[in-house]
């Protein structure tokens, strides 16, 4: 068992719980995922010992109708609700400050793509409002470009967290290393 990564022991205790909230069993679980029923056991019953590949959580998270961005990062308790078809509070993700002290642009961008809004956390609503002003950013570049810059961050930040916590962390620390070495040297 590999106990150095609690985002993995979290994420499938977080879908057996999420399954169970459903009012499935295994045999469920596995047709309307389309996995197989062994693979569905070891995460349900051996979850702590299962190591999840990314196609099988996508898997779970389009059957649990999430997305896999949110079965991974949301905690279970803001995840419950959705089983039973309920919206998360507005003011979750920061979107309430933003709609408060947005700019005309920004607060337009939000109602125009709830989807992805409603995946904008508190510290990345902060950033958006820094990016506020006539010399800002969200100016300069406009909305939409900013909140795709912020969503790649979003992406790569967790594509590399889930690096970390696997045999390429030694690689992945140098390589980081190096571009961290351009990139404050300005070369």
């Amino acid at each position: 068992m590999d106990v150095t990564n609690p985002l993995r022991l979290d994420l499938t205790a977080k879908i057996a719980r999420l399954v169970e909230e459903r009012g499935w069993n295994q045999e469920d679980f596995a047709r309307i995922a389309n996995l197989n029923r062994h693979t569905v056991r070891e995460i349900i019953k051996n979850g702590a010992d299962r190591r999840l590949r990314n196609a099988t959580i996508s898997q779970c998270a389009t059957a649990l109708g999430l997305h896999v961005n949110e079965l991974r990062d949301l905690p279970l308790e803001r995840l419950l609700p959705r089983m039973h078809g309920k919206q998360l509070p507005e003011n979750e993700g920061g979107l309430k400050t933003l709609r408060a002290r947005g700019t005309t642009e920004l607060v337009a961008w939000l109602e125009a793509n709830p989807e992805r809004a409603s995946q904008i956390t508190p510290d990345e609503a902060d950033e958006l409002l820094m990016m506020q002003g006539p010399t800002g950013a969200l100016t300069r570049m406009g909305v939409e470009h900013c909140l795709e810059l912020i969503e790649r961050k979003r992406r790569l930040v967790r594509r590399v967290s889930a690096i970390a916590g696997t045999d390429y962390a030694d690689l992945l620390e140098q390589f980081v290393g190096l571009l961290f070495e351009k990139v404050q040297t300005g070369k």
